[in-house]
């Protein structure tokens, strides 16, 4: 039996099928969604950053996503903001101890609903 009829169809060497539920490639910047876990393009999400001013910090909506920092991605929707909220995600994103008030990102995304 030669080597090739040895190998199962798992494993880093397999060769990917042809799978209906293959996602579909993705081109340009990925990033993948605090809230819901999800990979998406970053034009389709809203970068969140923490802004420090003296002594105090603020979580802050980064929509041109160019602001300094380590920065938390998510998508711009209030389900995913409060599934980012349950899970503690933002502030382990940002690798910062303790809670977050995330009231001026929720302002922020029922702003941009309007």
């Amino acid at each position: 039996m030669g080597r090739r009829a040895r190998l199962s169809g798992t494993g880093p060497r397999a060769q990917p099928s042809a799978s209906p539920r293959t996602p579909p490639e993705i081109s340009g910047p990925v990033r993948t969604c605090v809230g819901c876990r999800e990979r998406d393009q970053r034009s389709a999400l809203l970068r969140l950053v923490l802004e420090r001013s003296g002594h105090e910090e603020h979580l802050m909506a980064d929509e041109r996503g160019s602001l300094p920092g380590r920065g938390a991605w998510i998508h711009p929707t209030p389900a995913c903001l409060a599934l980012a909220e349950r899970r503690r995600a933002v502030p382990r994103a940002l690798r910062v101890t303790g809670p977050l008030d995330l009231s001026g990102v929720r302002d922020h995304l029922e702003q941009r609903e309007r």
